[in-house]
C-alpha cells in the first residue's frame, strides 16, 4: 500500500474577529494588541445613568470637550496589551533587582557623601507622593475616558507611577530607613519649597475633563518634572559628585519617562490633528497647566539645583515646547 502525502491550503474565512475587524479591515490578520484593544469599549445596554453623574452615561465620550470620530485611532505605538506591559515591566524589575543588589552587596551607600546623602534624599523621597497622585490621576482618566485605545494605557501608567513610588520609598529605606519617610511625608505636607507642587498635584485630583487631565498629569507636569529630577538633577548633578549609586537606584524613572513619552505624544498628536477646534483646546490646557507646573517645580529646582535651578527649569521647558510642537501644539 503507498501512501500519496500532499498538502492543502486552507484559506480562512476571517482573520480576526468581527468588532476587531471592524476597525482595522477583515482582509489581514490583527496583531494581539488590536484584538486585545479594537472594539472592547462597551457601547450599548447600559441599565441607568450613574446617579453621581445623571448627565451622562456609565462610558460616555461627551465627558470630554475633545471630540474624535473614532477614539481608536489614539493606538498605543509601544503596542502594550496586558501580557506585553507586565512583562516588559517584569524584565525591568528584574533590572531594578540587580542594581538594589549590586548597590547593598558593595556598600555604595556608605561611599556617598553624608551631605550629598541627605541632600538627594530631602528632594527625592518627597516625590513620592506626587508619583502616588499621579496614579489616581491615571485611574480617574482611565475610570472616565473613553476607547480602549486610551483608558487602557492610562490604567498601564496608573499603576506604573505607583511603581515609581514605590521605588522612592525603598531607595529611602536602603540609603537611610524609615525615618526618611517620615521627614519626607513631613516636608510634603510642611516645607515650603514643596507646597506649589502639592497644591499642583491637589488640584488635578478634582479636574473633571479626563482629556485635560491626561495633558495637565502626563504632560505638562511630568513632561518637566522627570527630565528635571532625573537627567538634570540625579544623572549630571548627583551622579557625578559621587551618588552613583542614587543613580542606579533610580535608574528606572528615565527609561521609564521616555518610553512611555512615546505614548503620550501619539496620544496628543493624533487629537490635534483630529480637529483645529481639538488643536486650540489641547494648546489652552497645555499652555495654562504647563506654566503652572513650572511655577510649582521652580522651589524644587532650586532645592535640587541651587542657583542653577531655574535656569535649569527653563531649558527643561524649551524641550517640553519642542516636543509639544512636534505634536502640532505651538506654545
Amino acid at each position: 500500500m503507498s501512501i500519496d502525502l500532499k498538502t492543502v491550503d486552507i484559506k480562512p474565512l476571517r482573520h480576526t474577529f468581527a468588532h476587531v475587524a471592524a476597525h482595522v479591515g477583515s482582509d489581514k490578520a490583527a496583531s494581539r494588541y488590536l484584538e486585545g484593544t479594537m472594539g472592547a469599549q462597551p457601547e450599548v445596554n447600559f441599565h441607568y445613568r450613574p446617579t453621581w453623574d445623571p448627565d451622562h452615561t456609565l462610558f460616555d465620550a461627551t465627558r470630554t470637550a475633545v471630540v474624535m470620530r473614532d477614539w481608536y485611532a489614539l493606538r498605543d505605538p509601544r503596542q502594550f496589551y496586558y501580557a506585553t506591559w507586565t512583562m516588559t515591566r517584569a524584565r525591568q524589575q528584574d533590572a531594578v533587582e540587580a542594581n538594589f543588589a549590586f548597590v547593598e552587596s558593595r556598600g555604595m551607600v556608605d561611599a556617598i557623601p553624608p551631605a550629598l546623602r541627605e541632600q538627594a534624599l530631602s528632594v527625592l523621597v518627597p516625590l513620592r507622593h506626587a508619583a502616588w497622585g499621579a496614579n489616581m490621576n491615571n485611574s480617574q482618566i482611565c475610570a472616565t475616558g473613553y476607547g480602549t485605545a486610551f483608558t487602557a494605557p492610562a490604567m498601564f501608567h496608573a499603576m506604573d507611577n505607583l511603581g515609581v513610588a514605590q521605588f522612592l520609598t525603598r531607595l529611602a529605606l536602603t540609603v537611610e530607613g524609615p525615618a526618611a519617610l517620615d521627614a519626607a511625608k513631613q516636608a510634603w505636607l510642611e516645607a515650603l519649597d514643596w507646597q506649589p507642587l502639592r497644591r499642583y498635584v491637589e488640584d488635578t485630583l478634582v479636574v473633571q475633563d479626563p482629556v485635560e487631565l491626561f495633558v495637565a498629569q502626563n504632560l505638562a507636569l511630568d513632561g518637566l518634572l522627570y527630565p528635571l529630577i532625573y537627567d538634570a538633577y540625579v544623572d549630571d548633578r548627583i551622579a557625578l559628585e559621587g551618588g552613583s549609586a542614587i543613580a542606579m537606584l533610580t535608574a528606572f524613572m528615565p527609561e521609564w519617562h521616555d518610553e512611555s513619552g512615546r505614548w503620550i505624544d501619539a496620544v496628543v498628536k493624533t487629537m490635534a490633528a483630529e480637529s483645529e477646534d481639538n488643536r486650540a483646546l489641547l494648546t489652552h490646557w497645555l499652555r495654562g497647566w504647563e506654566e503652572r507646573a513650572a511655577e510649582a517645580l521652580l522651589p524644587v529646582a532650586e532645592l535640587a539645583l541651587r542657583d542653577a535651578g531655574r535656569s535649569v527649569l527653563e531649558e527643561t521647558r524649551q524641550q517640553l515646547r519642542a516636543r509639544a510642537a512636534k505634536c502640532g501644539i505651538a506654545l
